[in-house]
């Protein structure tokens, strides 16, 4: 188990022969089945197929690249997730990927859903998610967003400073309403991730400090007011963790307060929301846990620590996102050019890139890839896949193993892009965002289509 998904990278930049993490494929084709959605297999020519459709079929219909979503695998994820936590709710996090079909799936398979901000909650609204159902994020929500969250008649607004409760109040009182709010506590738990994507640590935007009193003086005052519906305390220490220690120090720490509440106030908090960031399989050097597992361990944590404090157990929501939708798809892309730099690698670049997946730009996060029109019986050599995009950090993959032949034309996919690609795509160059394509039993549809050039004109009003 690695210490986050930018470590192996940092200390192997530049190596010709990789991350020392990185083995040389007995089998060029061969597929890792943590890495895909439960329905990607070979056919016998060697070309991926999805739900059915070969990936030559999908790029006919709808071009590249394209984000290709299997549907059947992303409603699997969340069953799984639903039945492992029971009694607990799970809210699917919105901003790792939100479309109104998304959404439909989610009321369909009875997850609820988190959003940060308007536009967000705009999309659940209109994919059918019922209010209640829905929390509300963010660190600097606008008074306009609290009021239409508030006039909706969301489930949970998460507060995150002094200044949001002091808004959130006002329009209460003045839209004469009790919206019910839980206090997101910075624990001060140092999770084993990227910094960008790391949450909990006291030196960050998000939350009220725990060790500084600021959750308490936040809690003491909603309690005061009495015009906010106070249901409890929330947690989230980061993004892309595999280790549960750090949920199990959050929820000792978070529960300490939730008893001195209890103790200082006589309110015993109904609900506690340990927050998401599970992480998925990226490469082979990620061990992801079952969400089985993750549900066994985290509700352990809280019982234990709700007995040795003499606290009721409150009812527990988890915040999955990437866990879900992040494996469920992959982005089809087609090679255009092949350049070899003697004695330090092979460049492959294909017709995307960083405006359709920054996270590797961003936060140097490692990808897998694989030639996805064909097989091919020639050794594996090591490349590096690269977008089409005027900046040198323009990298999709940045290590991995293609097979010699690697050529114009070959269709090459890159698996676990479901989670934070989309949902941060760019028009860098004024290059257009590509579709999302569902496909499920044989049939492929654009839940969200692709950009055009005259989409981009549009908002252009010189």
């Amino acid at each position: 188990m690695r210490a986050h998904e930018a470590g192996a990278l940092h200390a192997d930049l530049g190596a010709a022969n990789g991350p020392s993490w990185l083995r040389t494929p007995g089998d060029v084709n061969a597929l890792v089945p943590m890495l895909w959605p439960k329905t990607v297999n070979r056919t016998q020519n060697g070309a991926l197929t999805v739900g059915g459709l070969s990936v030559q079929e999908l790029q006919a219909q709808h071009g590249t690249p394209a984000y290709i979503f299997d549907e059947a695998d992303f409603r699997d994820r969340c069953r799984r997730f639903k039945e492992a936590f029971g009694g607990a709710d799970v809210y699917y996090a919105g901003k790792a990927f939100i479309a109104t079909h998304i959404v439909r799936i989610l009321v369909e398979e009875g997850l609820s859903l988190d959003v940060c901000t308007g536009g967000e909650l705009r999309v659940a609204l209109n994919g059918g998610m019922p209010p209640e159902r829905i929390g509300l994020h963010g660190n600097n929500k606008s008074p306009q967003e609290l009021r239409r969250a508030v006039e909706a008649g969301v489930g949970r607004i998460i507060v995150d400073s002094f200044e949001e409760i002091a808004r959130l109040s006002e329009i209460a009182r003045e839209t004469n309403t009790r919206p019910n709010v839980m206090v997101r506590v910075t624990v001060g738990v140092e999770a084993h991730t990227h910094e960008y994507i790391a949450t909990a640590h006291e030196d960050q935007k998000f939350g009220f400090s725990l060790a500084g009193g600021a959750a308490e003086q936040a809690v003491e005052r909603i309690l005061k007011d009495d015009v906010l519906n106070l249901r409890g305390l929330h947690s989230h220490i980061g993004s892309q963790i595999f280790d549960s220690s750090g949920f199990e120090v959050a929820a000792r720490r978070i529960l300490s307060l939730q008893a001195k509440i209890h103790e200082v106030h006589g309110t015993e908090l109904p609900e506690l929301d340990l927050g998401g960031g599970f992480g998925i399989a990226y490469t082979t050097q990620d061990s992801p846990a079952e969400p089985a597992d993750l549900a066994r361990d985290l509700m352990r944590i809280v019982k234990q620590e709700c007995a040795a404090l003499h606290l009721s157990v409150p009812h527990l929501s988890v915040e999955p996102g990437r866990a879900i939708v992040g494996p469920s798809m992959f982005t089809l892309y087609e090679v255009g050019t092949v350049k070899d730099v003697d004695g330090i690698r092979t460049y492959v670049s294909v017709d995307g890139g960083m405006s359709d997946n920054i996270r590797p730009a961003l936060y140097d996060a490692a990808y897998s890839a694989t030639i996805a029109g064909r097989a091919s019986s020639e050794p594996p050599i090591l490349a590096r896949v690269v977008g089409k995009h005027c900046e040198a950090g323009d990298i999709v993959v940045k290590d991995e193993f293609l097979p010699a032949d690697v050529r114009a034309g070959d269709l090459l996919a890159v698996p676990g892009t479901g989670a934070y690609c989309r949902s941060m795509a760019s028009n860098y160059n004024h290059v257009p965002r590509p579709p999302v394509v569902a496909v499920v039993d044989g049939v492929s549809r654009v839940i969200v289509r692709r950009e055009t050039e005259d989409d981009l004109l549009r908002l252009d009003v010189g």
